[in-house]
């Protein structure tokens, strides 16, 4: 790669998907600059959850990890709005909890070590593109150009909206999430080998959550964002100091809720855009909408992304000439074999348990009175099954739901036709 320019590729955004994207492009030869819009290291409200399967997709996580603390789990505790309990415990560890202030700093040290340049903090507040490049300023003035860009700025990534990629998210395909991450002298997990998860938590499109770590445990609520500004009528930090206070009652935290420690934010979790790449920009984790929208997990589909991105940038640079519009479609392609419709049924799965709590009951219930499900989510989870094997074994094995996701999937293609959204080939 041979441009005169500030960086052959500027990646916005120094979260899991950017960081990953540089260390791709750094160790493919690329002079790729990061910019991040805060200081480094920097706190990125989030669960911390990933699955383990991140290691079979990226190996040197695995000895990487061993420089930060983290937990890995292999017990789960789900919990229904009715108050039945699945309990699943895995053979292996089934995800790793992390900070996300020292997970993404650790990430983006590997991208420096690789080679990359960092500058923080560098908001950026413009965007443009031309035939020959993309421009970015930060809010000090300065301007960065380079022939591509890897916008990885998050769920209100400027890139996206300057460049007319996301025109805004619609309330009911976007969550708030409302968490504290509090060390463990304040307050603690009573079982810190547990993950839990409360479907149905304060009525229907909710959800809430415990995840232990080391030195501290992350607390949070969830609801899509148009139920909760129709339906809720607490401020977000009495019903998290409520919510904390119900889990003390019942032995399963110790301690008291912690006001600075806690943050809402936002998640996309209505799938992909429909336009995650053009001209000569590429979007990635959240700002392109790669969240999972069920589970709420975005580190690994933003490091995919990343990836993914910054490889077809690399192998688009090799062949010459039309390197982005090689890239653009070379990356569109390579998330949607990847990940497309995993995304994609996640958003339905989404539908079909969130719109009554009688509906997540009967999937916690059918949890437990079927040990098969529980293996093909081990399965799935820790890599060892495909999310495309364990699809299929799944719809075998309860052909009831297989006819009943068809014609969700079906629903939602003629809705998002309609809505410009993205839906994904079988």
């Amino acid at each position: 790669m041979s441009f005169e320019m500030d960086a052959d590729v500027i990646v916005c955004g120094a979260g899991p998907a950017g960081a990953t994207a540089a260390l791709r492009l750094a160790r493919g030869g690329a002079r790729v600059t990061i910019l991040e819009r805060s200081a480094l290291p920097r706190q990125k409200p989030c669960g911390g959850g990933i699955s383990t399967r991140v290691f079979q997709r990226f190996p040197y996580l695995r000895q990487a990890l061993s420089r930060i603390p983290s937990r890995a789990i292999s017990s789960l505790y789900l919990e229904g709005p009715s108050g039945d309990v699945f309990r699943m415990r895995s053979d292996g560890d089934a995800v790793v909890l992390i900070r996300r202030i020292e997970f993404d700093h650790l990430l983006v040290s590997l991208a420096m070590d690789a080679g990359a340049r960092t500058i923080a903090p560098a908001p950026v507040v413009q965007a443009r593109q031309d035939s020959s490049a993309v421009t970015l300023t930060t809010r000090d003035g300065r301007t960065f150009r380079a022939p591509m860009v890897i916008a990885a700025d998050g769920v209100n990534s400027v890139v996206a909206r300057r460049l007319g990629l996301n025109p805004g998210w619609p309330t009911g395909q976007i969550a708030l999430d409302m968490m504290e991450e509090t060390p463990t002298t304040a307050l603690r997990s009573a079982d810190p080998e547990t993950l839990w998860v409360f479907y149905g938590y304060g009525g229907a499109e909710g959800y809430a959550y415990v995840f232990p770590k080391p030195d501290h445990v992350n607390v949070g609520i969830g609801y899509l964002l148009s139920y909760f500004r129709e339906r809720v009528e607490e401020h977000p930090y009495a019903l998290q100091r409520r919510f904390v206070g119900e889990l003390r009652e019942r032995g399963l935290l110790d301690g008291e809720s912690q006001r600075e420690t806690f943050t809402p934010y936002l998640i996309p979790v209505g799938g992909p855009l429909r336009q995650t790449a053009a001209g000569r920009v590429l979007l990635a984790g959240d700002a392109g909408g790669f969240v999972n929208g069920f589970s709420a997990e975005g580190i690994y589909y933003a490091m995919v992304t990343g990836d993914l991105a910054a490889a077809a940038v690399l192998d688009a640079a090799r062949g010459g000439a039309s390197v982005p519009a090689n890239a653009r479609r070379a990356y569109v392609r390579a998330w949607r074999r990847e990940i497309g419709v995993e995304l994609r049924d996640s958003v339905l799965i989404q539908r079909y348990l969130f719109h009554s709590p009688a509906m997540m009951d009967r999937v916690v219930r059918g949890a437990k009175a079927y040990p098969e499900f529980a293996a093909l989510l081990i399965g799935y989870a820790t890599g060892r099954l495909t999310y495309r094997a364990a699809r299929r074994e799944f719809m075998r094995r309860f052909p009831s739901l297989a006819l009943r996701f068809a014609w969700l999937a079906l629903r939602a293609k003629g809705e998002g036709s309609r809505q410009g959204r993205y839906q994904p080939q079988r």
